[in-house]
């Protein structure tokens, strides 16, 4: 349900975007470092709009392989715990075995019943 509100937000915003571009065609002065150029109004909102998009699709590439990666390293993590616990469990399990075999009747209380 998420995917489908995204993709919805995202075509009405692209639908503003052009309606607000396809409004605005006259030609505007736009200032580089190195000189001045004449550009339709159109391009100059479609192409910010393009280069926004690539900023933000850049930065969520870069996070979602952080995040990627970070859970692999926490999986490593749990896996190696779990063997941990697996072990000691085992071990505490094999204990209590020798423990009860070896206790003797009278110790454990049970002498005379």
């Amino acid at each position: 349900m998420k995917f489908q509100w995204t993709l919805l937000f995202g075509i009405v915003f692209a639908l503003i975007v052009a309606i607000f571009a396809v409004i605005n065609v006259d030609n505007v002065e736009v200032n580089y470092l190195f000189g001045t150029a004449e550009w339709p109004l159109i391009l100059v909102i479609l192409g910010s709009v393009f280069m926004g998009g690539i900023i933000i699709g850049s930065v969520g590439l870069v996070r979602m392989y952080s995040l990627q990666r970070k859970v692999k390293q926490l999986e490593k993590q749990n896996s190696a715990l779990q063997d941990e616990v697996n072990k000691n469990s085992a071990f505490k399990s094999e204990e209590t075995t020798l423990n009860k075999k070896n206790i003797p009747d009278h110790i454990d209380g049970h002498e005379g019943e």
